[in-house]
C-alpha cells in the first residue's frame, strides 16, 4: 500500500514540476518528414535514430510525406535504418500523403511498411535534373520504357539492384519494386497491401500501434517482438540548425543567394566604398556556395557559374564593351542549367527562375554597355580639352595680353585682335596657364552666333 502511494506521489510531483518520466521500452519516437529528402532531412532522421537508441525507445515511427529527393541523402537514411537496433516503422501519412521516388525505397528498407488510406507510393525511377544523363536516368527511353543512353541504363540498373535487395531483405514484392523503378509504376495504399508491397494500412497512430503489436521483426541485433499496446509516443522535433539547413539547402534559395552575392559584388565594384553591398554580397555568395557544396551538384556547372561571376566582375575593371560581361552571363546561365546533378525535379532549379535571372542580367548588362557607349560620345567635361571651344567674357579691354572670366575663374589670355571689356571670347588653344582666344561678339550678343 505504501509502495503504491509512493508511485502516485512521484507521478504527481513529476507532473507538478513539468517533468516527464524517462524514456524506456514502453515509449516510441515519431519523426515526421514532410518535404523533399535532402541533407537536412537526412540529418534530422539520423539524429532521431541515435536519440531512440540512446534513450532506450522501443520503436521509431517515420511519418513520411515526400515527393522524392537526393539519392545520396536517401541512401544515408536507408543505411541508418538497416543498422538501427531499434525497429523502424515507416508510415505514409496523413491521408493524401505520398512516398514517391526516394520515399518508396525508404518504405522497402523499413522493418515495417505502413500507409494511411488515401496515400500512394512508387514512381521510383531515378531522374536527372534537366532530363539528360549524367548522374541519373531521365525516366525517358524507348517505347518499352527502357532508358535510351548508357548513363541512364547504368543509373536505372543500379537503382533496380538496390531496391530488389531491399525487397528481398524484408520479404516484400520484388517484381513490383523493379517495375516501380523501370516503369515508374505507382500504387495506392489498398492495392499496395494486396500486392505485398507494404505490411498494413492504418488510418491513425492508435490503429498503427494496434496493428503492429506482437509483430516480430529482424534487426541488426536479432529478432524483436514489438509490444506497442498502450505505447507512449514522443516527437522528435528538428532544432534550429536543421531548420536553417533546410532553408539554405533548398536549391532555389541557394541559387538566389548566388544571385544576391553576384550583384552585391557588382554594385560594390561600381561604387567603391559603399561597403554594404560588398559585405552582403560576399556573405550571400559564401553561404550559397556552401549550400551547393552540401547539395548534389554537377561540379562542371558550378565551375561555369564561378567563371561567369569572375568574368562579369572583370567587366568592371577591364572595359570590353560588354564582351566579358555577356560571355560571363552565358557561362553563368549554362552553369545554372547544369548545376543540380541528380535527385529529381523536386530538388532542381526552376527553369522559369533561370530564364528570369538570365533575362534580367542580360538587360542590365546591355543597359550598362549602352550607357558606356553613350558616355563616350559626350563632350569632354574636364581637363584642357574641355577648355578648347569654351565661351568666356573679357574682364578688361586689351590688345595682346589681358584677362578673361571663364567657368567663374579669371584666366590670363592672349588675342591677335583687340578685345573690349565685357566682350564674349572663344578659347582657341590652351598654352600652359594662358589661353589663346578670339573675340566673337560684344556684351549682350548671342555668343553661339559669334560676330
Amino acid at each position: 500500500m505504501m509502495g503504491a502511494l509512493r508511485k502516485v506521489l512521484l507521478a504527481a510531483s513529476l507532473g507538478l514540476i513539468g517533468l516527464a518520466p524517462p524514456a524506456g521500452a514502453d515509449t516510441g519516437l515519431i519523426i515526421k518528414l514532410q518535404d523533399a529528402i535532402g541533407p537536412a532531412t537526412a540529418e534530422h532522421f539520423l539524429d532521431g535514430l541515435e536519440r531512440a537508441r540512446k534513450d532506450g525507445h522501443a520503436l521509431v515511427i517515420l511519418e513520411l510525406d515526400t515527393p522524392g529527393g537526393l539519392d545520396a541523402s536517401m541512401r544515408d537514411m536507408i543505411q541508418g535504418i538497416l543498422a538501427s537496433p531499434v525497429p523502424v516503422v515507416t508510415w505514409v501519412a496523413p491521408p493524401g500523403a505520398r512516398a514517391a521516388s526516394a520515399g518508396t525505397y525508404l518504405l522497402y528498407a523499413s522493418h515495417v511498411a505502413a500507409m494511411a488510406p488515401g496515400t500512394n507510393l512508387g514512381a521510383a525511377t531515378p531522374v536527372a535534373i534537366g532530363g539528360g544523363g549524367g548522374g541519373g536516368g531521365s525516366g525517358e527511353g524507348d517505347a518499352k520504357g527502357n532508358p535510351s543512353s548508357a548513363m541512364e541504363r547504368k543509373s536505372v540498373n543500379d537503382a533496380v539492384a538496390y531496391i530488389r535487395s531491399l525487397a528481398e531483405l524484408r520479404g516484400r514484392n520484388v517484381e513490383w519494386a523493379e517495375a516501380a523503378v523501370r516503369g515508374a509504376e505507382s500504387l495506392p495504399a489498398e492495392e499496395a497491401l494486396a500486392a505485398g508491397v507494404i505490411d498494413l494500412v492504418a488510418a491513425d497512430e492508435a490503429a498503427l500501434l494496434a496493428a503492429i503489436d506482437g509483430k516480430t521483426v529482424s534487426t541488426q541485433e536479432g529478432d524483436v517482438t514489438l509490444a506497442t499496446a498502450g505505447m507512449v509516443l514522443e516527437r522528435h522535433e528538428p532544432g534550429w540548425r536543421i531548420n536553417l539547413l533546410s532553408v539554405i539547402t533548398n536549391p532555389l534559395v541557394a541559387y538566389g543567394l548566388l544571385i544576391i552575392g553576384l550583384y552585391g559584388l557588382l554594385f560594390e565594384g561600381y561604387n567603391p566604398g559603399a561597403i554594404v553591398p560588398g559585405v552582403v554580397g560576399a556573405i550571400c555568395l559564401l553561404i550559397g556556395l556552401y549550400a551547393l557544396q552540401v547539395l548534389s551538384v554537377n561540379y562542371a556547372g558550378l565551375a561555369l557559374i564561378v567563371l561567369g561571376l569572375l568574368m562579369m566582375i572583370a567587366e568592371i575593371f577591364v572595359p570590353s564593351f560588354g564582351a566579358l560581361g555577356l560571355g560571363g552571363l552565358a557561362a553563368f546561365v549554362f552553369g545554372s542549367v547544369m548545376l543540380m546533378e541528380s535527385g529529381g525535379p523536386v530538388l532542381g532549379v526552376s527553369t522559369v527562375l533561370l530564364a528570369s535571372v538570365a533575362t534580367a542580367a542580360g538587360l542590365l548588362m546591355l543597359g550598362t554597355v549602352f550607357l558606356a557607349h553613350r558616355a563616350r560620345k559626350r563632350p569632354i567635361a574636364s581637363g584642357a580639352e574641355q577648355m578648347v571651344g569654351a565661351i568666356g567674357v573679357a574682364v578688361e579691354s586689351f590688345e595682346g595680353e589681358g584677362r578673361i572670366r571663364l567657368y567663374g575663374e579669371d584666366w590670363a589670355a592672349t588675342s591677335a585682335q583687340p578685345v573690349a571689356a565685357g566682350e564674349h571670347v572663344r578659347v582657341k588653344r590652351v598654352q600652359g596657364l594662358s589661353l589663346e582666344i578670339e573675340p566673337i561678339g560684344p556684351a549682350g550678343s548671342d555668343p553661339a552666333k559669334g560676330r
